[in-house]
């Protein structure tokens, strides 16, 4: 079965401090430019994780990502009449 995993934006000082960030969670992504990670975690453990990495002195601030609270299944997703048209037709 699948662990539920939650993602974690950190935002940080310098470049160098990834190897630090790397050690509470899995990164995904890294941004130079803007100083930031972003960092996913089991659920269960996200509370702990993010007050340790709160704790770091590079640290500036900790997001969490409201990715799986978010609805994806749509209702009433209806084609456009003239596309489907033209998929009848087979243009």
């Amino acid at each position: 079965m699948r662990t539920k995993r939650q993602g974690l934006i950190v935002w940080f000082k310098h470049m160098k401090n990834i190897r630090h960030i790397k050690r509470y969670g899995h990164l995904v992504y890294s941004s130079k430019k803007l100083k930031y990670a972003v960092l996913y975690t089991d659920q269960d453990t996200l509370e702990r994780t993010e007050a340790k990495l709160r704790k770091l002195p590079f640290v500036s601030k900790v997001e969490r990502s409201q990715k799986p609270f978010i609805r994806t299944d749509y209702e009433n997703a209806k084609p456009d009449k003239a596309k489907q048209y033209d998929y009848k037709m087979g243009i």
